[in-house]
C-alpha cells in the first residue's frame, strides 16, 4: 500500500463483540456516540471527511471544513460525525443530513443543527501510519496533535478500569452505551475485532429494507432482511411513519413483483422493492426465534451496503 494520506482509501476497524458492561484493568472505556463513523484526513491544505464507504462527507457538513486548523500536523483520525441536540447525539439529525443533496438546505441545517467530529483514534502521524502502536500510545499521540478543541471538533474522553460505573452513568443519561477497548490493542483497517466490545442499553442491528406494508393512521410496516451465506433471509417488521424523508427515499426504490426472499404468511399485502437500502432498528431484545422485542426504526444508513447486513 502506498501513502495512506494521498490515497485516502482507509476503511475503519469495526467493533467485533457485544456484551454486558464489565470492569477490567486491561481495558479503557469510551462513550458510544450515536452518529456516523468517519475518517478525517487533516493537513495544511484542508479537511477531508470520508464515511465507511469512503464517500466524501464534507459537502454534507460544510461547517466542519476548517477543523484541519485545529491540529498541529498532517494526520488521519478515526472518529464519529454527530449532531448534538439537547446535550446528546441525535442519530436522526445526522442521518437526515447525510441524505441531503440540496446545498441551500444543507447550509440552513448546518446553521440550525451544526455537526461535530469527535476523534477517538489516530491512524497516521506526519508521514507514516501508527496503527501498530498500542491503543494507549495512540491515545497519547492523538492528544498531542490537537491544538485546541471546539464545539465542532473534539477528542473522545475515556476512563480506565471502571466499565460498569461508566455504563450506568451513560444509561442514566439515556445515552447509547459505552465501548470497551483493550489497552494494548493494535488498529487493523477494514477488520472486525473483539478487542473492541460495545456495551449498549438498547441493542440495535442493521437490516436490508425489502418491502413495506401500508397500515392505518399514516403508518407503514417495513419488511426487514439480513444476509446469510449470501442469501437474504426474512427478519420481521418495524413500524415507520409515512411523512418523513426516510419513507420518501424508500418509495423511490424500484418495486419487485415477487419478494426478494422467502417470507411467512402475513406479508401478502407487502409492496416489494429492490434490496438497495439499509436501515438501523433498535430493540430491547431478541426472542429465541430471532424476532425483535419492541423494535423502533432508527433511520436509514447511507454508509453501509446491503450485502454488509449479515445475520446477527
Amino acid at each position: 500500500m502506498g501513502d495512506w494520506f494521498q490515497e485516502k482509501g482507509i476503511k475503519p476497524m469495526i467493533i467485533g463483540a457485544e456484551g454486558e458492561a464489565f470492569d477490567s484493568p486491561d481495558y479503557l472505556y469510551e462513550l458510544k456516540l450515536d452518529g456516523e463513523r468517519c475518517v478525517a484526513y487533516l493537513d495544511n491544505n484542508g479537511t477531508d471527511l470520508r464515511n465507511k464507504r469512503n464517500l466524501k462527507m464534507l459537502p454534507k457538513v460544510p461547517e466542519l471544513s476548517e477543523i484541519h486548523t485545529q491540529v498541529k500536523c498532517r494526520c488521519i483520525l478515526d472518529g464519529e460525525l454527530a449532531v448534538i441536540h439537547d446535550g446528546k447525539p441525535d442519530f436522526f439529525l445526522i442521518q437526515r443530513r447525510s441524505m441531503m443533496s440540496n446545498p441551500v438546505k444543507i447550509q440552513l441545517e448546518a446553521q440550525r443543527h451544526p455537526a461535530c467530529f469527535t476523534a477517538f483514534d489516530i491512524l497516521y502521524y506526519e508521514d507514516h501510519p501508527v496503527t501498530d502502536l498500542p491503543l494507549t500510545e495512540r491515545k497519547k499521540l492523538l492528544k498531542s496533535v490537537i491544538k485546541e478543541e471546539s464545539p465542532r471538533f473534539a477528542v473522545s474522553r475515556w476512563i480506565e478500569g471502571q466499565g460498569i460505573a461508566f455504563y450506568d452513568l451513560a444509561k442514566a443519561q439515556n445515552l447509547e452505551g459505552i465501548v470497551a477497548k483493550r489497552k494494548d490493542s493494535r488498529y487493523y483497517c477494514d477488520k472486525r475485532t473483539k478487542d473492541w466490545i460495545k456495551c449498549k442499553f438498547l441493542k440495535d442491528s442493521d437490516y436490508v429494507v425489502c418491502g413495506y406494508i401500508p397500515k392505518e393512521n399514516h403508518m407503514t410496516s417495513l419488511v426487514l432482511g439480513q444476509y446469510r451465506d449470501g442469501q437474504l433471509v426474512y427478519k420481521g417488521h418495524v413500524t415507520l411513519g409515512v411523512g418523513g424523508e426516510a419513507f420518501q427515499k424508500i418509495r423511490s426504490i424500484p418495486n419487485l413483483q415477487e419478494p426478494p426472499m422467502d417470507v411467512p404468511e402475513g406479508n401478502e399485502r407487502a409492496i416489494w422493492m429492490q434490496p438497495k437500502l439499509v436501515c438501523t432498528v433498535k430493540y430491547m431484545m431478541k426472542t429465541e426465534s430471532g424476532s425483535l422485542r419492541q423494535p423502533v426504526f432508527k433511520g436509514l444508513r447511507e454508509d453501509k451496503r446491503p450485502e454488509e447486513c449479515e445475520e446477527d
